[in-house]
């Protein structure tokens, strides 16, 4: 009998975590956009940044306001989507395989497939689970990883057209090792940045259960397994979220380089990063200390955090109410 239960909750957790990323991706999309743009110039991303006095290169974007007119005047609202169709095809395998792993170890420490025994697990198993949910995810959707990234940093005139343009140059120029290009810094990062992401969403959701239990007598009235509104799972996620990408941001700017060094790039976006510009992770980060100081491993840090707590806190509303649909459609 517990068998068919397992495969149920599975099928829940795979279709409900697809579905929460895919919603997610779509509303953040703009941001992300701006994110990975200022990511992948060389070049100061602010007025403030203190740089080499000898750096000579002229800044395509210098903010976030202005790269946000920039993009719209010169392609439209759909640049702010630019990468999606890669993003959404990395986004929800992604999502599904992090939630099923994540409630798959869960109920292996828990010995129950219950929400309400996963609740009472240790935050360390939380962020060891969240960490390695995230590992399994990102191995299994990496590819459209890099190319939602290439697609989501070029602007008009375009140098790849389309999806397949740019799975056709990365083969040609890098090989098909050149599809997992910069992994290694990825998978350094997702295992911090998930167990924070899952480790302080489960202690957020403690915290609150234990304000609700004292506040309320019948937390049940909110329609959720684990007796949180809607609003309290969007602040939980919005919390979890941001405490995550402050930590990591580096780890997604080397990332980044990595997945761009070598390819074409239009020279009225700066300057690209050339074909073995970093020997390994530690030679880039060092690398970039050195060109662009410490603002150069936080680029990107503003549109990226301000992206980070909504989408975190869209993934788990979406997640959970999706969750709770599905269990009584299928029941």
């Amino acid at each position: 009998m517990e068998e068919p239960v397992q495969l149920k909750q599975a099928v829940i957790s795979t279709t409900a975590g697809a579905i929460s990323g895919g919603i997610s991706r779509m509303v953040t999309s703009p941001l992300d956009v701006i994110k990975i743009r200022f990511q992948v110039q060389l070049e100061p991303t602010s007025s403030w940044a203190m740089l080499p006095s000898n750096w000579s290169g002229t800044s395509k974007y210098t903010g976030m306001f202005q790269a946000t007119k920039d993009i719209l005047r010169e392609e439209g609202l759909a640049g702010f989507w630019r990468g999606n169709v890669p993003a959404l095809l990395m986004v929800m395998p992604y999502t599904a395989i992090q939630f099923t792993m994540q409630h798959k170890l869960k109920t292996f420490a828990a010995g129950s497939s219950k929400t309400e025994d996963h609740i009472r697990l240790s935050p360390y198993l939380s962020y060891v689970s969240g960490s390695l949910a995230g590992c399994a995810a990102t191995v299994g959707s990496y590819p459209f990883d890099l190319l939602r990234t290439i697609l989501a940093s070029q602007g008009e005139p375009k140098v790849y057209p389309n999806m397949k343009s740019a799975l056709v140059d990365i083969v040609r120029t890098r090989g098909f090792r050149g599809l997992y290009a910069g992994l290694l810094p990825t998978l350094v990062e997702i295992v911090p940045y998930a167990g924070l992401h899952f480790g302080t969403y489960d202690t957020f959701k403690r915290w609150t259960m234990v304000w609700n239990t004292n506040r309320f007598s019948n937390s049940s009235l909110f329609g959720t397994e684990d007796g949180l509104s809607s609003f309290q799972h969007f602040l939980c996620g919005l919390m979890s979220g941001t405490c995550a990408k402050l930590v990591c941001h580096p780890l997604d700017v080397v990332k980044k380089r990595f997945q761009i060094e070598g390819l074409q790039r239009h020279p009225r976006y700066g300057t690209r990063v050339e074909h073995h510009a970093y020997r390994n992770m530690f030679h880039a980060v060092s690398q970039i200390l050195q060109l662009e100081g410490w603002a150069g491993l936080y680029k990107g840090i503003v549109p990226s955090t301000v992206k980070a707590a909504p989408a975190s806190a869209v993934t788990f509303v979406a997640y959970e109410y999706t969750s709770v649909w599905l269990k009584s459609t299928l029941t």
